[in-house]
């Protein structure tokens, strides 16, 4: 089983330069769980005076609770971000640390060593809470494979950072592909190296983008790795606003139909999917008609012989 994780509702629209209706965000959000995507990011808790979009993520956190067996995730910057989601009760704390350090300081106003000062406080603060009601820390490590700013990361920038933020209390890492420069080999070379740095159970998901068309080609490479969980955004919405040139994440429902054709089961509906993508698009459209949604299947359909992977082993 191949786990999708929408980042759509953080991710997608936090580049958009209108801000998307919260009942938009609510039925994007109900649609996709009802189409069977297990994992959805909400949000974030950031200051709302840079990213005015995310300054409905409290309201989005209590809404995407309601839905039976969703994981609710959501994307914190610092320790006052995980208080915010702790007390909303969110399952799962994205902290966002970039390899590139003049990225970080123009992302999250931090140095890496301020960044792992604050995943050690923000462990400090989870482990207080009573082991029930305890969200998990994934770090994603931005720029991972290069920065449209500092150009270049080296490899161990990325596995000694890795390391120490497995020090400072992270249950896993993740690696993000924040300026769409990866290709399949480094996907390879860069996951590998991280495996073997701080262990593979601690590194099951990547953040890819499609920025120069490698998005799928570098999600396969991930798979044959051992990566389980890919990140994806529908209609292909999304882009750091701090790194520029970075344009869109993979598309949700392209990347579930080649995952799905090629026999992984993620456990999603792609007809479902489709039309909640068609509702999205529409819903976007309608409040900005130039507004930007990417992807090809929903506009050529699925092929007369497709057959998810469930039904064809019956």
């Amino acid at each position: 089983m191949i786990t999708i994780s929408e980042v759509g509702p953080r991710d997608g629209v936090q580049s958009l330069d209108f801000i998307v209706d919260i009942e938009v965000k609510k039925r994007w959000i109900t649609a996709e769980a009802a189409a069977g995507v297990p994992e959805i990011e909400v949000g974030s808790f950031v200051n709302y005076k840079r990213l005015p979009q995310m300054q409905d993520t409290t309201a989005l956190v209590k809404h995407a609770l309601t839905l039976p067996g969703l994981a609710v995730a959501v994307l914190v910057p610092n320790l006052r971000g995980a208080q915010a989601a702790v007390e909303a009760r969110a399952h799962k704390l994205s902290i966002p640390v970039s390899a590139s350090e003049t990225h970080s300081l123009r992302n999250v106003n931090r140095s890496h060593a301020q960044m792992i000062d604050e995943v050690a406080a923000i462990r400090a603060l989870v482990d207080d809470l009573p082991t029930e009601a305890r969200p998990s820390i994934e770090v994603g490590i931005a720029t991972a494979f290069g920065c449209t700013i500092e150009g270049h990361v080296p490899q161990s920038t990325v596995t000694d950072l890795a390391e120490r933020l497995m020090e400072a209390g992270a249950d896993e890492v993740g690696l993000s592909d924040t300026t769409g420069y990866a290709d399949p080999k480094m996907i390879r070379d860069r996951v590998r190296a991280v495996q073997t740095a701080i262990g593979a159970r601690h590194i099951t998901g990547v953040h890819l983008h499609n920025t120069r068309g490698l998005g799928l080609a570098n999600a396969l490479a991930a798979l044959e790795c051992g990566i389980t969980t890919l990140d994806a955004s529908l209609g292909g919405l999304g882009g750091c606003p701090f790194a520029p040139g970075a344009s869109g994440n993979i598309v949700t429902e392209d990347l579930v139909y080649m995952l799905e054709a090629m026999g992984h089961s993620t456990g999603i509906d792609l007809p479902s999917l489709i039309a909640a993508r068609k509702d999205l698009a529409e819903a976007l459209t309608a409040a900005r008609s130039d507004a930007p949604v990417y992807g090809f299947l929903a506009d050529a359909g699925l092929p007369l012989h497709y057959t998810p992977p469930e039904r064809a082993a019956q």
